[in-house]
């Protein structure tokens, strides 16, 4: 099991990473959260990893915090929840806004997120009810904003912000309507992200 990786950020292409260590190149799938905390590219990066094994794949997930990466585990351990409705979860809300989500049973929040319908929240919230007794919330974190920090696109910031939220199961129209949306220029994928996220909301 890769539990953690220090190295340097070689590619950002929302959601995914390349981290350069001592010349390997590791590809990881992160959720916004950790997205918008990361360096600019060729700067060194720690990030705490979760790798899953399938038949046909294995696949890297990247979090910034150790928390982030604990809510991942909890949340791919519910019945019906996979890596990617996971980092949906996580990327339409802070660690700390879905744990007082789940302590106010709070369904309406959790539908906003694609992928989420009534039903799967409401199971979710159940099933999580009793796993976050444990889970205390960092007072004032929800409101924490990371300084932006300027990136070099690839492609254009705004092609990058539109695969990301379609990698997290918006629908191609709505991903683009959104970003097209909050685009201003000079704000970079990760900003487009940020407020096409919250203006779903």
């Amino acid at each position: 099991m890769i539990g953690r990786l220090r190295g340097t950020l070689a590619e950002k292409q929302p959601p995914h990473l390349l981290v350069d260590v001592n010349g390997l190149g590791y590809e990881l799938e992160v959720p916004m959260s950790t997205l918008y905390r990361l360096p600019s590219l060729g700067e060194p990066v720690t990030l705490h990893t979760h790798l899953v094994v399938r038949e046909d794949a294995q696949l890297l997930y990247g979090f910034f915090e150790r928390r982030e990466r604990e809510l991942f585990r909890e949340l791919i351990r519910l019945n019906g929840v996979g890596p990617k409705l996971a980092l949906a979860l996580m990327s339409g809300m802070e660690v700390d806004d879905l744990v007082r989500c789940v302590q106010s049973q709070d369904t309406s929040a959790l539908t906003r997120i694609p992928g989420v319908g009534k039903k799967t929240a409401e199971r979710l919230l159940v099933e999580l009810k009793d796993r976050f007794k444990a889970w205390e919330t960092v007072p004032g974190l929800a409101g924490f904003v990371v300084e932006p920090r300027l990136v070099v696109a690839v492609t254009s910031a705004e092609n990058d912000a539109v695969s990301a939220l379609i990698s997290l199961g918006f629908k191609p129209q709505e991903a683009s309507r959104a970003v097209s949306a909050v685009q201003e220029d000079g704000l970079s994928s990760e900003d487009m992200i940020r407020r096409a996220l919250k203006g779903m909301g």
